[in-house]
Formats: C-alpha cells, structure tokens, sequence
C-alpha cells in the first residue's frame, strides 16, 4: 500500500513511525532516483519538522539531520569543521546541495559518502529518537556496512552532534574521482590536526570509498602524534595505509590503486589541514 504523510511535529513522526513500515524521506536525493512510478511503499517526509534543521550550540554543536549541505556550508563553523564544510561543496550539483540532507547521507551508508570521514574524523555522534526515548551512538557503531545501519524501523535520525574536544585544530578534505565534479569517489580523505610548539598534538584520519565503511587510521594518527609539520608525510606510508584499510577491488579501481590514491591524498589532506 501507498501512502504519505507530512507530519509537523516530531512527536507526531514518531507516532506514525511506530505504527507502520513508513520510510523516512528528507532530501530525496537518494529516494527519487530509485523510484520506478509511485512513492516506494509509506512515505513519511519529514521536512515540516522545524526542529531537525539548523545548527545550534555553544560547546558541542547540533547539526539538525534535516540540515541540507549548501546550510552547512555556508555556516559559521570552527575551522576543524572546515572538511566538512569542503565536502558539502563536492555533494553532487547545487541542485543535490540545496535539498540533500546531513542526516539522509548517513542513513543512506554509502561506503562512498562524502560526508561520512570528515564527520568521523570530528569523532560524531548521531541522535536517534523513538517512541521509546533518545540515545546517541558514535558514527563507527552506527554505519555497520554498505546500506546498513543501526537504526531501528521504529527511529529517526534526530541529529547529528560534534563534540567540543574535536572541534580543536584545522582540516581538510580531499576527494578523488574519475572527474572533478558529480562523481561517486574512488578515494576520499578528511584530516583533522592539532598543533601545540611546532609539533602536531592531535591527529584524527578518515578514509572513504575504499573499504565497506569509511575508516579511522589510529596507527597513523599515534605515528604523527609529535612529528613537526615538515615531517608529518613520512608518517603515512602506503603500508600503513594497506593495513589500515584492507581496500575493496570494485569497477572504479583495484585495491592496490585505492591504497596508493588514499596515501596521497592523505599528505595532501594533511597539509592543507595544517596550514
């Protein structure tokens, strides 16, 4: 059966949520391409729920799920959420930038989506709402693999929060494609880094597209912990890429290649970041 509901409330969204198989929709940026003629099933569109867009907060933010990329890009953010930012520009055209949501990327789990490492590298939390109360999950125990999260059919994503010990530093992001522009990545970077005298004092690496979920590199992260500026590129070697990532093979590159492309574009993420 098809059916829609547009609910204004986010107590009245979850209401329906817990009496049916609805399918939340924000953006639709991900939900409109796979249609064949109708709505896919029971729609539940959540764009009237004023609550789940914008971003607020003194200390930790709060990203509304419902927050579009071109709100987050033009935002007045820290600049160890300026990856972010840089990758909100590189979500597809502006027409995808204007109604493509934060939230609907991340429920989405495309191993390649481009907002995915720069929100692990800020270590980022997800909100989730039911009718049975709220919690947050860390990004990593969220995205459990391609298409699949933890959420249950009975929540929403709610939010999207960054925690003020990560908003720290500089960052950067960097992506590679088969163009420069409205291409799903081969490899993509977020680098997020510290400095204190001279010396990187914190690092936080994400890596995506190579592997089922975007990826963390603590090993390389303690390795540049402590090395200046000047030297912080012989920290990521492509071995300590390789294990990092254990990369995929698919039709956009071999995992030999992903592995050479993610090393480069982590020194050039890298770089950036500390400028």
């Amino acid at each position: 059966m098809n059916a829609f509901a547009r609910p204004q409330t986010l107590q009245d969204a979850l209401s329906l949520l817990g009496s049916g198989r609805w399918q939340p929709l924000a953006g639709g940026t991900d939900i409109y391409p796979g249609m064949r003629q109708s709505l896919p099933g029971q729609v539940l569109d959540l764009t009237a729920i004023k609550g789940l867009s914008g971003i607020s907060g003194s200390d930790d933010l709060r990203i509304g799920a419902c927050t579009t990329w071109s709100e987050l890009a033009k935002a007045k953010l820290p600049p160890a959420a300026r990856a972010l930012q840089q990758a909100a520009l590189m979500v597809g055209g502006r027409q995808i930038q204007n109604a493509g949501t934060i939230g609907g990327n991340l429920c989405n789990a495309s191993p390649a989506a481009d907002g995915v490492p720069p929100l692990l590298a800020l270590d980022a939390r997800v909100e989730l709402a039911s009718p049975r109360g709220t919690r947050q999950l860390a990004l990593p125990d969220f995205l459990l693999g391609p298409r699949r999260t933890a959420r249950a059919p009975d929540e929403l994503l709610t939010a999207v929060i960054l925690p003020a010990a990560s908003l720290d530093g500089g960052s950067a992001f960097v992506k590679l494609g088969a163009r420069a522009y409205l291409v799903i990545s081969i490899a993509m970077v977020a680098a997020r880094l510290s400095l204190r005298d001279g010396q990187i004092s914190a690092a936080a690496l994400a890596v995506g597209a190579c592997s089922a979920t975007a990826r963390r590199l603590p090993e390389i992260e303690a390795a540049l912990t402590g090395l200046s500026a000047a030297s912080a590129g012989e920290a990521m070697t492509e071995a300590a890429v390789a294990r990092a990532l254990s990369p995929i093979d698919d039709v956009r590159a071999t995992a030999s290649y992903r592995t050479s492309a993610a090393t480069h574009l982590l020194r050039r993420a890298v770089a950036e970041a500390l400028q």
